[in-house]
C-alpha cells in the first residue's frame, strides 16, 4: 500500500509544539479529510491543542506502508508518527 506523507505541526495549549507526520492511503488527498484524522487523533491526547487548521500540515511525500502500518490504516483510515512533543 503507498501512502501519503503529511508533515505536521500543531502548537499545543501549554506553549509546546507538537510534530507528526499522518499518514494516509494514496488516494486521499482532500486536505479536508486528512484535518478531520487529526482532529480524531488530537482528540484522544491528555491535552488541548490548537484547531490543526491554524498549524501547519503540508503534503510532503508518498511511500510504501509496512504491513503494521497498512493493518492500522485499514482499521481506522490513518496512521500517526509521533516526533516531538506528542505525549
Amino acid at each position: 500500500m503507498k501512502v501519503a506523507v503529511w508533515d505536521t505541526y500543531v502548537k499545543r495549549q501549554d506553549g509546546l509544539q507538537m510534530h507528526f507526520d499522518i499518514l494516509v492511503p494514496e488516494e486521499v488527498r482532500n486536505s479536508d479529510q486528512v484535518f478531520e484524522y487529526i482532529d480524531q487523533y488530537l482528540g484522544q491526547k491528555n491535552f488541548l491543542a490548537e484547531d490543526v487548521r491554524s498549524g501547519r500540515c503540508q503534503f510532503c511525500h508518498m511511500e510504501q506502508a509496512s504491513e503494521d502500518v497498512k493493518s492500522i490504516i485499514d482499521q481506522r483510515g490513518y496512521y500517526i508518527l509521533e516526533f516531538e512533543n506528542c505525549n
